[in-house]
């Protein structure tokens, strides 16, 4: 049971880069939001 990470790859490495790609994403998107407000503020 110690290794279903290692065996399931195909799930595993699947959910892993949908959960990288989301949260680079929200990053840039907040990188984004933050730029526009001190745009804006200036």
């Amino acid at each position: 049971m110690k290794n279903i990470a290692l065996v399931n790859w195909d799930n595993g490495s699947f959910i892993i880069v949908f959960v990288f790609g989301f949260v680079v994403l929200a990053i840039i998107t907040s990188v984004i939001l933050l730029m526009n407000n001190d745009k804006k503020k200036k």
